[in-house]
């Protein structure tokens, strides 16, 4: 019987390992056809930006085919008009992790990658789109692009994540470390109560390594530094920018007063102590004598005065048309300030038993950092 050698098997058995991985790379084949047909939006579409109403575009095709009948992938590429996509604009790939045949953008996108292509506010411009299909390495450009037409809102493509405001005429001063906070009211839209001085007002977004500058001119909020304070002399003044339509709203508050429901006017007024904050310490309080019994209810009259120089009135109180009268276990949302009706008793505070015949601390909190709010504190 002849000897079995086991060099000779294991050469053997590698040969034949090496020989079936030159069959399966044989096998393997990555060609795929290009997509051919671009279904929507039709070409030289034409879309007015709107951003806030969260309407969106679709962008759809028809499929690419691959040779061994696998999945083929999609990413959709933006450009300028008589760009080559060589080095597009914006590119992403499209639903279910780029195997969709169509992607969904918001205005709110579509606007971003409008002023990517250098289409300025309030204007119109057109944007070249195509699509990519993929595998593995082989990727295959589609055979034809589509030119669309985005006219863009008066805002701006991205708000800021938080804002400041700045410079001489500020109670920070120029010292970017100083900078005072816009409280974030709702998306795109900021706000804030500050005292201004003489000298340059400007605002700015600190998220990015170089700050974005941003300044209010009448109605307007525009991107840039030549901002101005809208006084010479030390004023209070709530400040509003919306970045979704470019607009401002300055707005002088003369005066915040301690309101008496019961009176009918404002008891005291609260001054201006600084960055949001209105308060005034050891004032008497002495309930209304009814004669039902004595009456407690207060809230805060704003004395407001826009950019034509009219003044109104505006009454802050609570959430709640009625209250019980405050303890001190009362929950903080008790306290919080919004807007209301001129109404001489509804959405009224009611102060606490202890603060009858008594003098109180009262601050009113203007504030970034959570609700608007007062406090009151029985000495």
């Amino acid at each position: 019987m002849k000897k079995f050698s086991w060099p000779l098997l294991l050469l053997l058995f590698v040969a034949g390992l090496l020989a079936g991985c030159d069959k399966d790379d044989d096998e393997l084949n990555e060609t795929i056809t290009p997509v051919t047909n671009l279904l929507a939006p039709a070409a030289n579409t034409f879309v007015r930006l709107d951003p806030p109403s969260n309407a969106a575009v679709t962008f759809e095709w028809g499929q690419a085919r691959a040779a061994d009948g696998t999945v083929v992938q999609y990413e959709v590429l933006f450009d300028q008009e008589n760009g080559d996509f060589s080095k597009p604009l914006y590119s992403t790939t499209s639903g279910t992790n780029g195997l969709e045949t169509k992607l969904v953008l918001s205005h709110g996108d579509l606007n971003r990658i409008a002023n990517l292509a250098g289409i300025k506010s309030s204007a119109q411009g057109k944007l070249k789109w195509t699509v990519n299909a993929s595998k593995g390495l082989t990727v295959e450009p589609a055979t034809e692009s589509r030119v669309m037409t985005l006219e863009r809102p008066a805002g701006f493509a991205t708000a800021p994540a938080k804002l400041y405001i700045t410079g001489s005429g500020t109670e920070g001063g120029t010292n970017l470390s100083q900078a005072v906070p816009f409280k974030s009211v709702s998306s795109g839209v900021f706000e804030i109560y500050t005292r201004l001085s003489a000298g340059e007002v400007k605002l700015i977004d600190q998220t990015t390594g170089t700050p974005t500058s941003y300044y209010i001119d009448g109605v307007k909020l525009l991107e840039g530094t030549q901002g101005t304070s809208p006084t010479t002399t030390p004023k209070i003044y709530r400040l509003r920018v919306d970045f979704n339509n470019a607009a401002a709203t300055v707005t002088e508050i003369e005066s915040i007063g301690l309101w008496i429901a019961a009176e009918n006017k404002v008891k005291t007024t609260i001054p201006y102590v600084g960055k949001g904050l209105w308060k005034i310490e050891n004032t008497p309080i002495e309930f209304f004598q009814e004669s039902w019994g004595r009456d407690e209810r207060y809230k805060f009259l704003f004395t407001e005065k826009n950019a034509a120089g009219v003044s109104s009135k505006v009454y802050y109180g609570s959430t709640n048309s009625d209250n019980q009268r405050a303890t001190a276990n009362t929950p903080l949302p008790y306290f919080y300030l919004v807007a209301g009706p001129d109404s001489r008793y509804d959405y009224s505070y009611k102060f606490q038993t202890e603060a009858d015949k008594k003098s109180v601390d009262i601050t009113v909190k203007m504030q970034p950092d959570g609700p608007y709010t007062h406090q009151v504190v029985v000495r």
